[in-house]
């Protein structure tokens, strides 16, 4: 079994707690926002840096100016700097209740309790405010957002066209059933009710079974839950990645509880369970470390400056 962070000393935690190479992990949990702080795949310290119960989090990077957080919560968007002192205010978008939120093409994409999806651009050096909302469609049962991709009960829908090239945004359903979750960077993936799927010549499966999350990297590596266990997808250095069932392997946590929530960052993956312990990964085993967090719905990762 992989080393508990208990076994890390308080100096060494303070290290980690510090900016240089540092990851900090955003925990969506029913009790706010827990931010961990990451240095590969060591555990530092972690605080609630916002005390409104969130459903979703994802962190949008910028040029120039300081990548953002945002939280889907019931009153809507919330948004703050990534930094030592994080202040989520309210986005100027919709005050609807959201309950998934991604980040793709410079701005948020917010899933509305109602089954709106919003592009809720942030414009200036803070958090706001916003650069304007632009409503895509809608869907039914919005569960999820990643890159252009949004998991809905009537499926998997997609964001076309680009703000930056000056092109038409539109939402358009590309298939599936009951889709629970979605990776949308490199190969689209989708968690279904019937299984895992990558986007090939359609929609193929990969692992069939009752699939409820995945995140990858967009360099051929993924994470999945389906029946209630982790899968790991190992990235191919000739480029030539396969899918399919046998490219999978079961993940070797140090800890005997069901995965949630999923995300990666440069050169980490991390797992948050349903009993609140964060498992990370920098290519050496998994470490983990008890957080002490239930209703975990999401984490997001964002590198410190």
């Amino acid at each position: 079994m992989a080393p508990a962070e208990d076994d890390i000393s308080i100096e060494e935690k303070r290290v980690y707690a510090g900016t240089a190479d540092r990851t900090d992990a955003y925990v969506a949990t029913g009790n706010g926002v827990v931010r961990v702080a990451l240095s590969a795949d060591k555990v530092g310290a972690f605080d609630m840096v916002a005390r409104d119960p969130a459903r979703d989090v994802a962190v949008l990077p910028r040029d120039g100016d300081p990548d953002l957080v945002g939280i889907a919560t019931a009153d809507g968007l919330r948004v703050a700097r990534v930094d030592d002192d994080p202040e989520f205010g309210r986005s100027a978008g919709d005050a609807a209740p959201a309950v998934a939120v991604g980040a793709h093409d410079g701005a948020f994409l917010v899933a509305l309790e109602d089954g709106g999806i919003d592009r809720v651009a942030v414009g200036g050096g803070d958090a706001g405010p916003t650069a304007g909302v632009t409503r895509l469609g809608s869907v039914s049962e919005p569960r999820a957002v990643d890159g252009p991709l949004v998991a809905a009960a009537d499926g998997v829908h997609r964001v076309t066209g680009s703000e930056g090239a000056g092109e038409d945004l539109a939402l358009t359903a590309v298939g599936l059933d009951d889709a629970r979750d979605v990776a949308g960077a490199g190969m689209p993936l989708a968690a279904t009710g019937s299984g895992l799927y990558w986007l090939g010549n359609g929609w193929m499966t990969a692992l069939e079974g009752t699939a409820e999350a995945v995140a990858a990297d967009g360099d051929g590596h993924a994470l999945a839950v389906v029946d209630g266990e982790l899968l790991v997808h190992a990235g191919d250095a000739s480029g030539a990645v396969a899918w399919d069932a046998e490219t999978w392997r079961l993940a070797d946590l140090p800890v005997d509880e069901e995965a949630v929530a999923l995300g990666y960052g440069p050169g980490i993956s991390v797992t948050v369970t349903a009993a609140g312990t964060l498992c990370v990964d920098a290519g050496d085993g998994w470490r983990h470390q008890v957080v002490g967090v239930r209703d975990v719905a999401g984490v997001a990762l964002a590198v410190v400056e």
